[in-house]
Order: structure tokens, then C-alpha cells, then sequence
């Protein structure tokens, strides 16, 4: 782990500090979290939506070289320019070029996670290049310097106090001012000049068609239309595992992202882009960075039909009260909890501990993926490669050692109770985690072995 990142136990520790805001983010999350559920309930066929959505991307994983090939096909016969990245870094060099070549010094983007994961941002600022967020909750975390927190709602640790301040910072608005209208107004007007002016567009893609080589970009503000249809060159950044085998697989899939993500029937917007307009550039930067290593895991090529609805993080109770930016991850919650240590077991190797394996986030997952079984499956992985605390791997041999014998077990249990009783500090000190969050539970007067043989005596 980069030694100027916390890991997540610590950066939560900190997040936890402000009670208050806490409790807000967590009730926020949770209202998400019921408008999912009702949602849901309106539409019988649910489970077969969910059950047709997780077939069809097994189909893809299994068919991926063939399926790409063909995307790729028939993408060119549209008239798209393809490219194909490595890892993050071609992918930000590639585009890097189109825009020089398209003599650009500017770029309006709507949003994206695979940027997010590539740190896209960062390399074309290095490089003298303008980019500008038109995503209303990116641009509010771009203005004040920090990542997205959620990958639907990339401002939700913002409080409208906050958002307000930092509008009028950067855009002049009223001092005090947090009516949700006014904000987004004086955001609206902001961003209009950027559409107007910018000659490059950048969109993600959330399905990418192979019958078709066409992609489909949803969004509930209208923003990468905007971009992508007055740019003069229209790229958009899409990680390998948005494809799709047919345009008839789209109703599934629509169906399913929206309700799990906000709680909506369907995206606002949900664009469908084929072929450039007469005289338009577009360009699809088809990303691997990791995915055809997680493709050969076979406890964890599910991941890879993850179709970004967060509606894992939404019900994580780990994420609802440690805060998107406790991941140190471009992805956050339960699913960035498993692709994160595929990027680098080393600096993410306390992701996947960071949850209580409730099995929540495999519930509400429009293509079921066993997302808390992964995640214990990434523990073992990781303890064995030898990535996990040190301290974890005594303290599960000497728990290992004392359940093996009911002698020792019972031993040790009278043992704690008789710390709890007569030195309650030794455990309830500052030095103990658990007792930071918790209050330490009284002492039974005896354990429930000898309750149970005296109760046969008796």
C-alpha cells in the first residue's frame, strides 16, 4: 500500500469522526436502497431478468476473443476508428493523440469509471490539456480537487451545504446558498459555453452491441448527448467487458440498471450511438488493464459482468458508514472490493476485508454475482500470497489452536470471562478495536457448557 494512503480500518476510522454526517450518508444510501426495493417489486419477472441478464454475460465471458473480433468488425464498417489498450496507461496515451491530431487543447466528459480507474484527468492536465466534468456530481468533486465517492452518485458524501460553498467558490453563487434548483442552474449555465466550445467529447460505454459494433451510453442528465453530438470528435473509453452479443440483449439489461441503481424505470437518457455524423471523428478505446488476468480467475471472472449500478454499494453497511474514499480505489463498496486487488494484491489487500460477508450486495446484483463469496475467496488468496497483517495470520493460528481443543477452548473462555469481571481495563482501552465502536458485554457467570452440564445434573 502507497504509504501515504490509509488503508480502509484507518481511513474509516477517520470518516467516522463526523457522527452527524455519518449517520446522513448512511440514511442517504439506505433511501436509495428502498427505492431499489420498490422498484423492483413492480416488475414480476424480476428474478428472470436477473437470472436471463447473468446467462447472457457468461455467454460473453466464455465467448470473449469472438465476440470482441466481431465488435471490432463491425464497428469499422460503421465508420469507428478502433483502438485497442493494454493497460490504463496506453489507453491514456491514445487518447491523448486524438485529441493533438484533432488540434485540441480542451474536452468536455461525461462520466466515465474506466478514466476514474485510468487517472485519465490527471495525465491530460499534465499535458496541457483542459478537461472539464459535465457530469453535475463530477464536476462538483473535479472543483474541489477530489475523486468520485460513488460510481452512480459521485458526490454523495457532499452535504448541499458543502455544495453550495463550493459553488460559490468556483461559479459565484450566492454565499449560503443551497436550494438544490438554484445550484443546478448556475450549473447548467457553467457547462453550456464547455459544450458549445469544445471541439473533443469523451463518453464511457455501458453496452457495447457485437451483432451491432454500435454502444449504448446511459445517463440522466443529457450530458454525453450534448458533448458527444456538437464535438467535432467523439471518443468513448470502454473496458472489454460492456459487450453484449445482441441488440435484442438490451431490454434486459435496461430494465435491470436503472431500478437497481437509483431506483428509476429506466435512465433519463439512453443513447445509442452507431456510426459518426457526417464529418464527425468517433473513436472506441476498447481497455484490457487487468481484465483478461480476472477473465482466467475462475473465482472471479464473475466480476467482469458487473454493469455499474452500485446497487451493492447502496445496501453495504461497510460502505454506508466508512465512506467511498476509505476504499482508496477508482471503484469502491463490495465490487471494487474484488477488482481492486486484481489491479494489485499488494496496496488493496485490505479491501476485501472490509466486510462483514452479509451476502446483501449478491442479493440486490442485477446479474448475480456472488460478490460476498468472492470476497472471501480473495481473503484466502491474499493471506496465502502472504499480502494480509501479519498480526491476523498469529491471531488465526492462536484461534485456530484454541478451538482445536475443547480443554483449551474452555480454559480460554474462563479466562475472559474472569478479565472481563476483575480488569475490565485490559479490553477496554483504546489499544482494542473493537471497543472503540462497541460496548465490551458483561460477563456471563458461567459458560454455556457448564450451564448445560449442571442443568443435566439438576
Amino acid at each position: 500500500m502507497n504509504s501515504l494512503t490509509l488503508d480502509h480500518a484507518d481511513a474509516a476510522v477517520e470518516f467516522n469522526k463526523n457522527e452527524a454526517k455519518v449517520d446522513w450518508h448512511d440514511e442517504t444510501l439506505w433511501f436509495v436502497r428502498t427505492k431499489r426495493d420498490r422498484a423492483v417489486a413492480l416488475v414480476p419477472e424480476w428474478e428472470q431478468l436477473r437470472e436471463a441478464a447473468s446467462q447472457i454475460k457468461n455467454h460473453v465471458l466464455s465467448n470473449m476473443h469472438d465476440l470482441l473480433v466481431q465488435f471490432e468488425q463491425n464497428a469499422i464498417r460503421n465508420g469507428i476508428t478502433i483502438h485497442w489498450a493494454a493497460d490504463g496507461d496506453e489507453h491514456n496515451a491514445i487518447i491523448h493523440e486524438i485529441i493533438r491530431k484533432a488540434g485540441a487543447t480542451q474536452m468536455v466528459k461525461s462520466k466515465s469509471m474506466l478514466t476514474e480507474e485510468c487517472h485519465l484527468n490527471k495525465y491530460l492536465t499534465k499535458n496541457g490539456i483542459e478537461v472539464i466534468d459535465s457530469d453535475l456530481g463530477e464536476r462538483i468533486v473535479q472543483f474541489r480537487g477530489e475523486p468520485p465517492s460513488h460510481i452512480v452518485m459521485p458526490a454523495i458524501h457532499l452535504t448541499k451545504a458543502e455544495v453550495g460553498e463550493t459553488f460559490h467558490k468556483h461559479l459565484g453563487t450566492e454565499k449560503g446558498a443551497t436550494d438544490p434548483q438554484y445550484l443546478t442552474e448556475a450549473a447548467r449555465q457553467h457547462l453550456r459555453d464547455t459544450f458549445l466550445t469544445r471541439k473533443v467529447a469523451l463518453t464511457g460505454v455501458n453496452f457495447a452491441i457485437a451483432e451491432t459494433g454500435g454502444f449504448v451510453v446511459c445517463t440522466n442528465e443529457g450530458n454525453a448527448d450534448m458533448g458527444a453530438h456538437l464535438a467535432d470528435v467523439h471518443i468513448a473509453a470502454m473496458g472489454f467487458e460492456k459487450l453484449i452479443p445482441r441488440a435484442e440483449h438490451l431490454g434486459v439489461y435496461l430494465r435491470l440498471l436503472a431500478r437497481s441503481a437509483t431506483g428509476q424505470p429506466i435512465t433519463t437518457f439512453s443513447s445509442h450511438f452507431h456510426r459518426p455524423r457526417p464529418g464527425q471523428e468517433m473513436h472506441i478505446v476498447i481497455v484490457d488493464n487487468g481484465r483478461s488476468r480476472q477473465l482466467g480467475r475462475p473465482d472471479f471472472r464473475n466480476s467482469l459482468k458487473c454493469i455499474r449500478c452500485a446497487a451493492c454499494l447502496n445496501t453495504c453497511p461497510v460502505y454506508r458508514r466508512s465512506g467511498g474514499f476509505s476504499y482508496h480505489s477508482a471503484v469502491a463498496g463490495p465490487i471494487g472490493s474484488i477488482l481492486a486487488p486484481n489491479l494489485d494484491m499488494k496496496q488493496n489487500a485490505d479491501l476485501p476485508f472490509a466486510s462483514t460477508l452479509c451476502g446483501s450486495c449478491s442479493n440486490v446484483c442485477p446479474v448475480k454475482i456472488d460478490i460476498h463469496e468472492q470476497l472471501y475467496k480473495w481473503r484466502q488468496v491474499l493471506m496465502k500470497e502472504g499480502y494480509g497483517p501479519g498480526s491476523k495470520t498469529v491471531a488465526m493460528k492462536a484461534m485456530a489452536t484454541v478451538l482445536e481443543s475443547p480443554r483449551l477452548y474452555r480454559m480460554a473462555g474462563k479466562v475472559g470471562r474472569g478479565v472481563l469481571k476483575f480488569a475490565p481495563a485490559t479490553v477496554e482501552n483504546r489499544f482494542n478495536p473493537w471497543y472503540t465502536q462497541r460496548e465490551m458485554p458483561e460477563p456471563p457467570a458461567e459458560s454455556f457448557h457448564d450451564w448445560y452440564v449442571n442443568r443435566k445434573k439438576a
